[in-house]
């Protein structure tokens, strides 16, 4: 068992900034583990605090705020810039200088000893994009504070929610056939995020003398059309690439608006750094860092691997209420996959509810349309599925390995949570997972469809199969309620009706 280890009074103060960001949000887990004395700048700490350990010091702040970075600077030793305002509606090179001088400044006058810094790779005397421009003049404005900064310079970081990861994701998942401008093959050396959390973490026991400018990468040289045809190879995807000499970065940007999550102007912003090249010349960092970059095939199985960790212990009742989204028509999307979430509250004991959740299927049905159940598994036995005809081992025990008709038992927790994995044919994977929550009054039954599509048919199966998932799962989901108040009333109990939050996408 790993043990965290304690942060000491006499221990140097690390301050944290873009710490609810990509990489901050990764860094701030690693810190805390290793015991570091920690504070996060943020400007809505309350977001924050519920991410955070209880050593770890939270202050308000903004870096565009010169004010409040000197109270939060106080006492810093080490300081963490990874911030920038790549998705501001404004000019986001102004506010990056504003914020650099502001934060180079105030840690001057603050006595901070050092400034760690990520940037991004290009060559200085080239023609760079106004997003890799701004990227360098931070780092030279941060310098000019009389500072050490160590600054980093990456490509592309290739891990489960960072951006490019996200484009490429959404662009092999969803189009079979792809138009692929120039700007495709221009070459890159990403990097994996915990090799880049690695360097961030290592820089903190690097001597002040050998602060500099590093460039870091992967250890594979390729394009975007390379990773794209990587993610694809993953997944069990066939795409092929048209290559055309046109489609500006704004066109693109406004392409990529279409078919992907991102919004227009942070598409163009990075499209226009992805046309320079980003690869490493100076290879110092390998001599200086014991960190050895894995390559674009192990890069991208550790993103899928982590998502896949990140899945199995995902609490719904917290993941969802915190995502900050409102309710979407097709659920809400966690990485690759569609979930979409309800809730119903009754007046009952978890382990009654519970025991009712755990009675589904079989001869008991589902609660609700066992009809449409049954045809669900006549259909896959048709398919050439295992059907329905599978039943369950015992009527009212579950274990994990159980059959439960077409689903198998994932993973369960007494009174607390059941996660079936679909077994029929689908093109992709499919869960049903109940969540039972007691809040001292009343029990929360929490049901969540979780789907994972692979490529377009698997989208296109589940928003067209979606109003029936909204009709069959309230549906089960009210049966499981009733039956629960049922039962209750036969324990002698007070019967209840269940009140209901239906929305999808079960934002509370």
């Amino acid at each position: 068992m790993t043990v965290k280890k304690r942060a000491t009074p006499e221990a140097p103060l690390i301050l944290l900034t873009g710490a609810s960001g990509y990489v901050g949000g990764r860094l701030l887990k690693l810190l805390e583990h290793d015991g570091h004395r920690l504070r996060c700048l943020a400007r809505r700490p309350d977001t924050l605090r519920p991410k955070i350990a209880s050593s770890t010091e939270v202050v308000c702040g903004d870096v565009l705020d010169r004010a409040s970075l000197d109270s939060a600077l106080q006492s810093v030793n080490v300081a963490y810039y990874l911030v920038h305002s790549m998705g501001s509606s404004g000019s986001f090179e102004e506010a990056d200088r504003e914020a650099a001088l502001n934060f180079g400044h105030a840690a001057s006058r603050a006595g901070v000893e050092r400034i760690i810094y990520l940037g991004g790779l290009g060559s200085d005397d080239a023609a760079l994009s106004p997003h890799l421009r701004s990227r360098q003049e931070v780092g030279r404005l941060l310098r000019e504070s009389g500072v050490p900064v160590l600054e980093f310079r990456a490509s592309i970081v290739i891990g489960a929610g960072s951006l490019s990861f996200e484009m490429i994701r959404s662009l092999v998942e969803r189009l079979p056939l792809m138009i692929t401008p120039k700007w495709v093959n221009v070459p890159a050396q990403p990097i994996a995020i915990e090799d880049l959390l690695e360097y961030l973490v290592s820089a903190l026991q690097l001597p002040v003398s050998r602060y500099r400018v590093y460039e870091i990468g992967g250890a594979d040289k390729v394009s975007y059309g390379d990773i794209m045809r990587v993610y694809a190879r993953q997944r069990g995807l066939r795409r092929r690439m048209i290559p055309v000499p046109f489609l500006t970065p704004f066109l693109s940007s406004l392409w990529l608006g279409l078919v992907t999550p991102l919004y227009a102007r942070i598409g163009r912003k990075l499209i226009e750094s992805i046309v320079h090249p980003t690869v490493v010349v100076d290879q110092a960092a390998l001599t200086v860092f014991s960190v050895r970059p894995v390559g674009i095939e192990t890069a991208v199985r550790r993103a899928f691997a982590s998502e896949e960790n990140e899945f199995a212990t995902t609490r719904w009742s917290d993941a969802l209420s915190s995502s900050g989204g409102l309710p979407e028509w097709g659920g809400v999307r966690f990485g690759s996959r569609l979930v979409d979430s309800r809730t119903v509250q009754v007046s009952t004991p978890t382990w009654v509810a519970f025991g009712i959740v755990q009675e589904i299927g079989g001869d008991r049905g589902w609660y609700a349309w066992n009809s449409l159940w049954r045809l669900r598994g006549f259909l896959d036995l048709l398919a050439g599925g295992v059907g329905s005809r599978r039943g369950r081992r015992s009527p009212t025990v579950l274990r994990v390995g159980d059959t439960v008709d077409f689903w198998r038992v994932e993973a369960i927790e007494p009174n607390r949570l059941l996660r079936l994995v679909a077994e029929m044919k689908l093109p992709g994977r499919a869960w049903l997972e109940f969540e039972i929550t007691d809040d001292g009054v009343l029990v929360t039954i929490r049901q969540t469809a979780i789907f994972d599509p692979v490529g377009l048919l698997g989208r296109i199966y589940w928003y067209a199969l979606y109003p029936m998932h909204q009709l069959v799962f309230q549906g089960m989901l009210r049966g499981i309620a009733r039956a629960a108040s049922l039962k209750m009333s036969g324990l002698g109990g007070p019967p209840s009706a269940p009140r209901q939050d239906l929305r999808a996408a079960g934002v509370d």
